[in-house]
This record gives structure tokens, sequence and C-alpha cells, in this order.
């Protein structure tokens, strides 16, 4: 019990001085996101950016596994990478939540998945300079790699970045391959801080990890009980898997779930101060969605991560 409690306290004040220090929007797509994804679309309307900062939108990566009960790296994966790229100063990655919002009112789906022919456009909505895409594929039994790309959207050009492989068991490795990759792929110099922090591990333990990618998805669907469910599946298996009690808090101030906690709503209403302005919700303008659906109790026991890039 006394452990639990102090990994609560170390959890709050690492997401404090995450927070503090880097733009944060959660992973709730509000009813206030989607009528400004709705705002934009309709005038056609092409965000500025700022000319000394390269912003990059990390787009989802399409499964070509044929394994189904992969779906949830594709919206993962990009979660991760655009979690990371976050803590590089010299790069804007743009929000998830503005993703999502902006695909699923240009008629693409909760999934997501943009097709090659929309992705330009999407990149341009969100004022993105460079755009990232690609396919997540099946090696064999055992492994997989990653082929994706970076598209500039104001001359259309698109570089291919290298192929990333590994076994299932190094996915976060392949994860960080990738995301060395871009940054490599944008000329961007990082410091050593900002190298270290990207080189953490969101979680090793891959069952963890893919109940947090299902949380983000059940989220997205509107299904909150269901990726609170999730969420605290994954906190279970791993209790220090980065963002995820972040993430189960935001659900709960935002009272899209009935197990609402005081303090989770305390800490989100006092870190919310110093984030960005998409993170400026008030439960007012989220719309509650009634959804009693079961929590999927099937895992992939492939063993630990790789602890290190």
């Amino acid at each position: 019990m006394k452990r639990h409690i102090l990994t609560q306290l170390l959890s709050i004040i690492f997401f404090g001085i995450i927070l503090t220090s880097t733009a944060w929007s959660g992973q709730v797509v509000t009813e206030e996101i989607r009528q400004w994804a709705s705002r934009v679309i309709e005038q056609d309307k092409i965000l500025k950016t700022d000319s000394g900062i390269k912003t990059v939108a990390i787009l989802y990566f399409n499964n070509k596994t044929g394994q189904a009960r992969l779906d949830p790296l594709q919206k993962g994966l990009t979660l991760m990478l655009i979690n990371d790229l976050s803590f590089v100063e010299a790069l804007r990655a743009v929000e998830r939540v503005r993703l999502q919002a902006v695909i699923e009112e240009m008629g693409v789906g909760v999934a997501g998945l943009v097709g090659t022919d929309t992705a330009p456009r999407v990149g341009k909505i969100l004022g993105a300079r460079w755009l990232v895409t690609g396919d997540i594929l099946k090696e064999d039994l055992n492994s997989i790699h990653i082929e994706s790309s970076i598209l500039d959207t104001y001359d259309q050009q698109v570089y291919s970045l290298p192929r990333a492989e590994g076994t299932w068991e190094a996915f976060v490795n392949i994860e960080k391959y990738l995301l060395f990759r871009i940054i490599e792929s944008l000329k961007i110099e990082l410091t050593l801080e900002e190298r270290a922090l990207l080189k953490k591990p969101l979680t090793k333990n891959i069952n963890a990890l893919l109940d947090f990618f299902k949380a983000i998805d059940e989220s997205d669907r509107g299904n909150y009980r269901l990726a609170e469910r999730y969420y605290e599946r994954a906190l279970k298996s791993d209790p220090d898997i980065s963002y995820t009690g972040l993430y189960l808090g935001e659900l709960r101030s935002l009272e899209l779930v009935d197990s609402i906690h005081v303090n989770d709503r305390e800490l989100m209403h006092s870190l919310r101060a110093g984030t960005s302005l998409t993170d400026r919700h008030s439960s007012g303008i989220t719309t509650k969605r009634e959804q009693r659906p079961e929590v999927d109790n099937t895992s992939i026991n492939i063993g630990i991560l790789l602890p290190s890039f």
C-alpha cells in the first residue's frame, strides 16, 4: 500500500515537471476540439506556423501485418512519436487530438487511416510543413518492420526513412530508432538533456503498452468507461508506465466516467494552468456518450521489452 502511494506521488511530481516544460493537450477529443476542426475545414483554412520552428504531423501508421489484434499499434506508434518529439525544443509536433479531430471531420473515420491523396491536405490544415506516414509490416511470426517516409507539404517531395525492424520484444526500441531517424532527417541537433529524455522507454511491459494503446482508441470512439478500464489494466501491469496515470486522470477530471476522484480532478485543473490552450476544456462543453462495453481480456505474452535504445 505504501509503495502504491509512493508511486502515485512520484508520478505526480514527474508529470508536473513535464507539463511545466512542454505543451500538453491531453488525449480526449473534446467537443471544443471537434468544433475547431469543423471550422478550419469548412473555411479551408491553413494554419500558420512559426517559421523558426519546424512543425511535423505524425499520421497513424497502417497495420499491414494481417493481424487485427495489432491494430492498436496504428495509433499507439504515432502517439509514442508525438510524445517523444514534444521534448525537442526546435520542433513542434502537432497534437494527436487535433489530428484525430481533423481526420474525423474530413470523413476518414475514427480509425484515422489517411490515404496518400488526402495526406497533403491534412498536413496543411494542421499547419505542418512535414508529414510522417508509414506502414507496419510483418517480417515473420516474431518480428515486424516499419516502412515510413516524410512528406514536405510545401513542395510535395517525399523522403524515405530507413526501415525500422526488430522483434516484437523490441517494439519500444523500434519506435526509438524511427524517432531518431525522423529527427536526423529534419536536421535537428539535440541537446544532451533532450537525447537523454528521448531514450527513456514508455514501458518495459508489452501488455501494459497494448492496453495503453487500446485505451487511446476507445477514448476516441467515445467508449470512455472502456478506456478507463484499459488504462487501469495498463497501470496494473506496469505502475510506472509513462503518461497513463495522467490520461486516466483526464478522463475523470472531465467527468466522462463514473469513477471520478476529487484528487484526479484537482490535479488536472492545477496542471492545466501552465499548459497549452488546447488543453483548457471545460466539462460543460464535452459531450458524454453512454457506453457499457466490456474490456477485451486477451493479451500478447511476448516477454519484456528491451530497456534501452
